[in-house]
């Protein structure tokens, strides 16, 4: 891969990509009793992929200023000066056309509209405003990023299902405290950008106990697949066991052995969201009990 081809594809957030990509596989074969039906299931997964990738395009575009004063962000492709403005337009809006053509010509209308939405939520709503607006950010913000789940079970089967929304849920609670964690460790970064963060606008201990309580709230969440008839005691199992150690991180971050902590927090919160959809998976496909 050529140094500019490199450049390009840092501007897709490959690793926040592939997450958003794994749940929204785990959606679509989730969505059905075998294995989806092959057309719709891998143009879904481009085309969810493609729009995920134009979404982090236009991500990078619109904070290339805050971006240059952070040191986590300061490399990226625009603040560097590897690439122009006008570059990654250009780039975002091909993703982006090309993603909602895949999945009008072989997936459903639905499914499209949907991914549209949720494109527009985390690249105009969630990080041209709300980011800059509230504390609240990735609270109100995290819809678009629960999205993915749901449009791949819609990409196979054209309608939504409540246990569609049952997995957006999920991820809509995770979301706060596995950013909150990120922004614990890096709020000199977003104090400097002047992004009114939680833990910049109300302070560290404050954003601790955030992340205490939406850990708790999760692991009640993550309850529902299995007192719903969605899942069985396989997944019941898992979700108990991945909940209580991030339960025990969020206690320990009240009172962390070094700064380090939080990002063993936020580290462990994306081992915790793929795990936790792998046991939703494995119970799927396991022959139920007696």
């Amino acid at each position: 891969m050529s140094f500019k081809a490199r450049q390009y594809w840092a501007l897709t957030k490959p690793r926040v990509v592939a997450l958003i990509a794994f749940t929204a596989i785990i959606g679509m074969l989730m969505a059905v009793p075998g294995l989806p039906p092959l057309v719709p299931a891998l143009a879904g997964m481009l085309g969810i992929w493609l729009a995920a990738s134009s979404a982090a395009a236009i991500n990078h575009l619109i904070d290339q200023r805050i971006d240059v004063v952070m040191a986590r962000t300061a490399h990226r492709p625009l603040p560097s000066g590897q690439l122009r403005s006008s570059q990654v337009l250009v780039f975002a809006l091909a993703l982006g056309a090309l993603s909602m053509l895949v999945l009008v010509l072989w997936t459903n209308v639905l499914t499209a509209v949907l991914t549209f939405a949720s494109l527009i939520g985390y690249a105009v709503v969630y990080t041209a405003w709300l980011k800059r607006a509230t504390p609240q950010n990735i609270v109100i913000g995290g819809a678009a990023g629960a999205a993915p789940p749901v449009l791949g079970w819609v990409a196979v089967t054209g309608e939504l299902h409540p246990h569609a929304l049952l997995l957006f849920l999920i991820v809509f609670v995770w979301t706060p405290p596995h950013f909150w964690a990120l922004a614990i460790f890096r709020r000199d970064d977003y104090a400097r950008a002047m992004i009114p963060m939680l833990p910049v606008t109300h302070g560290v201990t404050y954003t601790r106990w955030h992340v205490l309580f939406y850990t708790l709230l999760l692991l009640v969440v993550t309850m529902l697949p299995w007192l719903t008839g969605m899942s069985g005691l396989f997944y019941l199992g898992g979700a108990l066991v991945l909940g209580g150690v991030f339960l025990w991180y969020a206690i320990r971050l009240m009172n962390p052995p070094s700064e380090r902590f939080a990002m063993i927090v936020f580290n462990y919160s994306i081992v915790y969201l793929m795990a936790l959809f792998a046991f939703l998976l494995v119970d799927h496909w396991l022959p139920p009990l007696g």
